[in-house]
């Protein structure tokens, strides 16, 4: 499932969750009777505030991906959806890295967000290239081995 459809999946669940069961339990918790000593009715109030707020972080977070033209991604330099192969020149290492946007980050699955330094370093290259990039540690040697964009991987 992309971004987009794990944005929409999350936010039909917690809109669900606002209008059905949460009004459900603190309905309940009401009928309990004293509301200062409580608990299910200040958790059921808390986690309503908590799902409020989330719905309105993936409402936006869904407007800016909705916003990302694909067409406009470079076919043939390193951009959102590549995967790419690199040799670390100071470990003499391989590595593989996915660019995605940082919903779906995962460094130790080699998911890279396009917003992190190494994201953003190779960001705009090309396979052969050298580049050097600022990374926590210090700075660090990459040569680019190979390059699937998004347009070749379908």
């Amino acid at each position: 499932m992309n971004v987009k459809g794990k944005l929409e999946a999350e936010l039909k669940s917690l809109e669900h969750e606002l209008r059905i069961e949460l009004p459900q339990e603190i309905k309940v918790a009401l009928a309990m009777g004293d509301l200062r000593e409580n608990a299910e009715y200040h958790a059921a109030l808390e986690r309503q505030s908590f799902v409020k707020a989330r719905i309105s972080q993936l409402r936006t977070r869904l407007g800016e991906v909705s916003q990302i033209r694909v067409e406009e991604i470079s076919r043939d330099k390193v951009g959102l959806g590549s995967l790419l192969s690199v040799l670390d020149l100071d470990e003499d290492k391989k590595i593989e890295y996915e660019i995605v946007l940082s919903d779906e980050a995962d460094p130790a699955l080699g998911k890279i967000s396009i917003t992190s330094p190494l994201g953003r370093g190779f960001t705009g290259h090309e396979v052969g290239e050298e580049v050097k990039i600022q990374v926590p540690s210090g700075l660090r040697s990459y040569e680019i081995l190979s390059l699937k964009t998004i347009h070749e991987r379908g």
